[in-house]
């Protein structure tokens, strides 16, 4: 993926390219449009106000798309977003046979549950943390669990556009 700066995601040209390198944060068309529509950015933290807006506004079109660019907690992804995945998923790295069974089966039923992917921002987390986690919102309700879900990804989408420009967010 090409480098990024505020600068060159304040002004390129709205294309293929640009929307590629927004996709790879957040796959929701609609989070992606209002990231190219409310440019220039005068900083980082205006990006991130902006993208955070983004999220909680997301629809549950929105929401979907978004989920979708994103692994199961132990699974692998591919293309750049993927490389984000495994990054911010490297907790899992250590976790024993049993843990990563025991998650697949929460997995499981956290998406029976809530009728879509565990989404939660797993960046610094161990395995055991992971599971607990996963464990522990299948007692939400559903209108609770979807401001849980939105909150994660708006983290993650942090996260993501940090590394896209190559700073902390």
């Amino acid at each position: 993926m090409a480098k990024w700066t505020l600068d060159t995601l304040n002004t390129a040209p709205d294309d293929e390219r640009l929307r590629a390198a927004l996709d790879a944060c957040c796959a929701a068309d609609s989070w992606v449009a209002r990231i190219v529509a409310g440019r220039p950015y005068r900083d980082v933290a205006a990006l991130c106000a902006v993208s955070d807006d983004a999220t909680h506004g997301l629809s549950d079109t929105g929401l979907g798309q978004a989920l979708a660019g994103h692994p199961r907690i132990g699974e692998r992804a591919s293309g750049h977003g993927g490389t984000w995945s495994r990054q911010e998923q490297a907790g899992m790295s250590d976790s024993d046979g049993d843990v990563r069974t025991q998650l697949a089966s929460a997995n499981a039923d956290y998406e029976q549950h809530f009728g879509h992917v565990y989404l939660v921002c797993a960046t610094g987390k161990s395995a055991d943390e992971l599971l607990a986690t996963c464990r522990s919102r299948l007692a939400n309700d559903p209108a609770t669990e979807h401001n849980v879900v939105l909150g994660e990804l708006a983290k993650i989408n942090r996260l993501r556009l940090g590394k896209l420009l190559h700073a902390e967010t």
